[in-house]
């Protein structure tokens, strides 16, 4: 549905137009909470020995340590 129609829609109910938001991008929330983030992954590989290995990777975002 394209915004033209929503505003249409609303607009006919008589419903005002919300006030813009201040909002963040997701780049701004990253920058600004890297500090305390963490993000993890669970992945499983085999070895050239045919063993099969499960790894549990941590990356902190701040330093970029894993």
């Amino acid at each position: 549905m394209a915004p033209s129609t929503v505003w249409e829609i609303l607009n006919d109910a008589g419903i005002d137009p919300a006030p813009q938001r201040a909002s963040t991008t997701w780049a701004d929330f990253l920058r600004s909470q890297a500090e305390a983030l963490l993000a993890c992954d669970f992945l499983e590989t085999v070895a050239l020995t045919g063993a099969r290995m499960y790894v549990l990777a941590v990356i902190e975002h701040h330093t970029r340590r894993i």
